[in-house]
């Protein structure tokens, strides 16, 4: 158990924020995760968006309705304390094999494992990152995306210039397609559910296809 030490909360919406911490002496790998405590000892996993350069842990959160552990975190201040594990998991986007080829798929906040990629692999950006949110407003760290290249939005609820207008799932059948990609995928259960019987559908081998799943409509931390 780490305890780690409040250094910033930054909100983009009523509901969306970036908690960050000093790092101290945290080590993790991209697509890692680390639990969060609440003072009530309740706890839920949340994907480090920070690069292993940063001298700070980011994590990229949606308060939840009722939720225990969101609503906590949202209240933090600078200096407070909050107990987390040792980062874990096995999602580490861009490395199931090395040299492959990649394509990264996300929803809300679940493009921080891939935005924690990029921002320890700036020379090793992949073929492809799609992003979907409700409103451009949701979008977590939009202009440093879209200077990667390669990169396209998806707005489900509102139209904006030079952005697709509609779900992820549906800007999957407007871009370049290859079924010997390797696709990374981190958000909304039912997208990756959708997304994999996509490419599944389209030729993608299901080894190919690697998956870290967010239940936000079941969630009740």
């Amino acid at each position: 158990m780490n305890t780690l030490t409040v250094r910033n909360v930054i909100f983009r919406t009523d509901e969306l924020f970036e908690l960050q911490f000093e790092r101290g002496d945290v080590q993790f790998e991209p697509g890692a995760c680390v639990a969060l405590f609440s003072d009530s000892i309740e706890s839920r996993p949340y994907s480090i968006a920070a690069g292993t350069g940063e001298d700070i842990l980011r994590f990229l959160i949606r308060r939840v309705p009722n939720g225990i552990v969101s609503s906590w975190l949202a209240q933090r201040k600078p200096g407070d304390k909050v107990q987390a594990s040792a980062p874990f998991g096995w999602f580490r986007p861009g490395r199931a094999v090395p040299g492959s080829r990649s394509v990264f798929i996300a929803t809300g906040t679940g493009i921080a494992p891939f935005l924690s990629y990029l921002r320890s692999n700036p020379l090793q950006v992949p073929e492809l990152c799609l992003y979907g949110v409700r409103r451009q407003e949701e979008a977590f760290n939009l202009n440093e995306l879209q200077n990667m290249g390669n990169f396209q939005l998806a707005l489900s609820q509102e139209a904006v210039n030079n952005h697709f207008y509609g779900r992820v799932t549906g800007l999957l059948e407007q871009v370049p397609f290859a079924a010997d990609i390797h696709y990374y995928l981190c958000g909304l259960d039912t997208m990756i559910d959708e997304i994999s019987s996509w490419l599944e559908n389209h030729g993608v081998e299901y080894t190919k296809i690697h998956r870290e799943i967010f239940f936000y409509e079941d969630a009740t931390l």
